[in-house]
């Protein structure tokens, strides 16, 4: 009698613990693992691009900057890192 007393409380305690868990603690969504990779993957392409075609692509108008712009996004996915769960 008390192992299922204790089991029970143990479980209602489990629960309660689940229902006070912060935003925070709650997992990412679905969509958070690849926008993060994307952003670090289309920012290194961005600059892969722009060595590659010598400055003509992907903005011939920016012209160095597009290394600043390449790096920009690829740390907006790094910053992210720090988010996920």
């Amino acid at each position: 009698m008390a192992r299922t007393k204790n089991k029970a409380a143990a479980a209602r305690a489990q629960q309660q613990q689940q229902a006070q868990r912060s935003g925070d603690d709650a997992p990412n969504p679905v969509w958070f693992k690849p926008v993060m990779f994307g952003f670090m993957l289309i920012g290194l392409a961005w600059i892969i691009v722009f060595y590659l075609s010598q400055g003509l692509l992907p903005v011939a108008a920016l012209g160095s900057w597009n290394i600043l712009v390449g790096f920009g996004i690829a740390f907006i996915g790094f910053l992210m890192t720090t988010r996920w769960r």
